[in-house]
């Protein structure tokens, strides 16, 4: 994990947040590597959801929504966790985290610990909204992006041509006051997630049906993206452990190096989410069935990611190191780059100015690197390192027979390949 996370900042994926000011405890910045592979991560996504069915539309709600909605969703009231304080320090803890409890107890070698009775700690992070101090009213950031779709059911109904089964589908930040943020960034207090709130007729069977198809495609998304299947499982909740909503509840977990851990969730949530909106606004939220005329309403099956949680173990996944050489073995489709191209010595015009020709070219319809630093080794390993799947180098020979060599990330195998026919073969690798 170590080398991982230096990598991670090495190479430009991850920074910690407000670095220079001593940094902010659980917020995380993403470079130059780190943007476009969450980028990456989200357009495949998107397509996938949105783009390619015929049954799922898209949805942007804003962060900031009216403090009832919470009310309504029952996070005001339920979206706490148990927490204790050191008597010593007043350092806080979740109180079903027996094992951090445990270590803290270890600093204060001189002393024994006593600890506070657990109290609920809300995890909703509060704002102010208004120009006159002491005039403002609070409000709440979200503290996850379903809400912002629920209360958005009958505007999409009205304005679109959806039929039960549909889904609605939104990737945005959310934030919460976690009480121990940690392992990198897994446990955030910013963080952006990708979800599907997937309306279905309110019976048991068909509920049942769309859950275990959900649960299966979401695992096949994932080792569609080259994720080693042995790192992944399911994990069904049990009923005293679900959330206040869901009626089922499954998360998709990862070998971690720090145990099993959730990433994402296939949630049954029932009527519960329109319900309450329904009683909390006093709108109806009814469904009617265009053809049958029959009036219900539907019942959510939600799938929810985490974009920052996904990246990171999708990079943990990724990280090799084979024959002494360390590299990002990234499916093609999720690498910063998809290219670098290079000329073989920086201090030659004409290789300098062939290469940046190709490099121009290919830059339209890819993410290229160009990199002329140092010897081609150094650039091997660099590139390397980001999960750059393809090294295109101009050479001497390139200026007469108008052919680059291609060394392949995985194998380190190099092959002569045609300048015209770059873009063909970068367009057969990556897909």
């Amino acid at each position: 994990m170590d080398k991982v996370v230096a990598l991670c900042k090495r190479r430009g994926f991850i920074y910690p947040g407000s670095e220079i000011y001593g940094g902010l405890a659980g917020t995380w910045d993403y470079g130059p590597a780190g943007t476009e592979l969450k980028r990456n991560l989200k357009e495949l996504w998107w397509k996938e959801m949105v783009q390619l069915r015929e049954d799922i539309v898209g949805l942007d709600a804003a962060i900031m929504m009216n403090p009832k909605a919470w009310e309504a969703s029952g996070h005001v009231e339920a979206f706490s966790d148990p927490l204790v304080e050191c008597k010593i320090c007043h350092q806080r803890f979740r109180a079903d985290k027996e094992v951090e409890i445990k270590e803290h107890e270890t600093t204060h070698k001189e002393e024994k610990v006593e600890w506070t009775s657990p109290e609920q700690f809300n995890l909703l992070v509060k704002a102010y909204l208004g120009v006159l101090e002491g005039k403002q009213s609070e409000i709440y950031l979200r503290g996850e992006i379903t809400n912002g779709v629920h209360v958005n059911f009958k505007n999409v109904l009205d304005s679109t041509r959806v039929k039960i089964p549909f889904g609605i589908a939104q990737i945005g930040k959310a934030f919460r006051n976690e009480i121990t943020p940690g392992n990198f960034t897994f446990r955030s207090r910013e963080f952006e997630q990708m979800e599907v709130q997937f309306y279905v007729k309110n019976d048991e069977k068909k509920a049942e049906k769309w859950f275990d198809y959900w649960k299966q495609n979401r695992m096949d998304w994932y080792l569609s993206l080259g994720m080693k299947k042995e790192n992944l499982r399911f994990r069904d909740h049990a009923p005293g452990e679900r959330a206040h909503y869901a009626k089922a509840a499954t998360d998709i977990e990862y070998q971690a190096p720090w145990g099993w851990s959730e990433f994402m969730g296939i949630h049954q949530r029932g009527d519960w989410d329109l319900s309450r909106h329904r009683q909390y606004s006093g709108q109806d939220m009814k469904y009617r069935d265009p053809q049958t005329g029959e009036e219900y309403i539907p019942w959510d099956i939600e799938t929810s990611a985490g974009v920052d949680r996904s990246a990171l173990f999708i990079l943990i996944d990724a990280y090799t190191e084979e024959n002494g050489r360390v590299y990002l073995k990234l499916h093609p489709k999720l690498s910063p780059f998809k290219a670098a191209v290079f000329p073989l010595l920086a201090n030659k015009d004409k290789l300098v100015e062939k290469a940046k020709k190709i490099y121009d070219d290919l830059k339209k319809d890819f993410m290229v690197a160009w990199d002329d630093r140092g010897n081609i080794g150094k650039r091997y390993a660099a590139q390397d390192e980001i999960g750059t799947p393809f090294c295109i180098t101009v050479d001497f020979d390139s200026l007469n027979d108008e052919m680059v060599t291609i060394r392949d990330r995985d194998s380190a195998k190099q092959e002569r390949v045609r300048v015209v026919d770059l873009r063909a073969y970068l367009d057969g690798k990556i897909k």
